[in-house]
């Protein structure tokens, strides 16, 4: 029972982050953007040509950091994997939605699609469709409760790595959100767009700081998905349905709805893997989509982002 609970804490924590992105994207850009399961991969597999890159280099200072299976060469690859997929975010929004935005959030949404299937067939061309990995290291998981506490815990240092580093992640987010002052003039646009030009706040710099906060979360997202399992080209589609869930769930909106969604979705997914099996997996993040849906459309925590960040 406990060590369910530990994996559905390890997936729901990239679910999370990824979700923050999406709900951003969502309250502030206004449409639902398709294509952000996509860039989650290309983080990943930018983060993965980084490291290539490292070792030819010359390989120095490629050996793990003791207990970790990574070294210092990841942590660097995976701030180069979030400038990179902010750029990629950027001329996206540049080339394609930018245009469109006049047209209505239902071509943004089209457009979205049509751009998500064209980043994944890149990624498949480039990349090819084997699976890789970050690090050939072995990892023995860490036993942090014995088997007769209701089943035991146990856990890998690179997942106790990913689980910190989530919680840093979102606790900064949420002070620059609250105390800075493009926080609140992000909070403001996803209230009043009108209102806050009236008052000043320039909407291209929010939108342009949206991309920004929503490509970073992905990029770190996706390196950590294929830290904790494996790197594949169809990781972003695998990864948007629960994505969505976890946004509905927690509200349309709220950062901290993202997060706590996007554990009750990893936790669902977990308990479907030992319950069912793991082909059944997408299928819990699916059925927790639904059931909320007819329950509580609006979500857990269905407030404006303006008025709960």
């Amino acid at each position: 029972m406990l060590q369910v609970l530990t994996d559905g804490l390890v997936i729901g924590s990239v679910v999370s982050l990824g979700a923050i992105g999406l709900s951003l994207t969502f309250s502030i850009l206004r449409f639902s953007n398709f294509g952000h399961g996509e860039l989650l991969a290309w983080g990943a597999y930018f983060a993965f040509s980084a490291l290539a890159v490292f070792a030819a280099v010359g390989g120095v200072g490629t050996s793990p950091i003791a207990p970790f299976s990574f070294g210092w060469p990841l942590l660097a690859a995976l701030l180069l994997a979030a400038v990179l997929t902010t750029l990629l975010a950027l001329a996206l929004d540049w080339v394609l939605f930018k245009r469109l935005r006049l047209q209505g959030s239902i071509t943004l949404v089209i457009a979205s699609f049509g751009a998500a299937l064209a980043m994944r067939n890149l990624l498949l061309y480039y990349y090819g469709g084997i699976p890789q990995y970050y690090s050939q290291e072995l990892q023995i998981a860490v036993a942090l409760l014995p088997r007769s506490v209701w089943g035991g815990m146990r856990i890998t240092p690179d997942q106790l790595f990913v689980l910190g580093l989530t919680a840093v992640t979102v606790t900064g987010l949420h002070l620059f959100l609250t105390r800075s002052t493009l926080g609140r003039a992000m909070r403001a646009t996803a209230m009043n767009p009108q209102l806050a030009r009236v008052a000043g706040i320039d909407p291209e710099r929010v939108l342009r700081a949206t991309w920004v906060m929503g490509a970073v979360l992905a990029a770190v997202a996706g390196v950590f998905a294929g830290l904790t399992v494996q790197l594949r080209p169809t990781i972003g589609l695998d990864l948007l349905l629960p994505l969505f869930a976890a946004v509905i769930l927690g509200g349309i909106g709220s950062v901290w709805g993202a997060v706590i969604g996007g554990l009750i979705v990893g936790l669902a997914e977990s308990v479907a893997v030992a319950v069912v099996g793991a082909e059944y997996r997408a299928a819990a993040a699916f059925a927790v989509l639904i059931t909320i849906l007819l329950v509580r459309p609006n979500g857990l925590f269905g407030d404006k982002f303006g008025e709960r960040a």
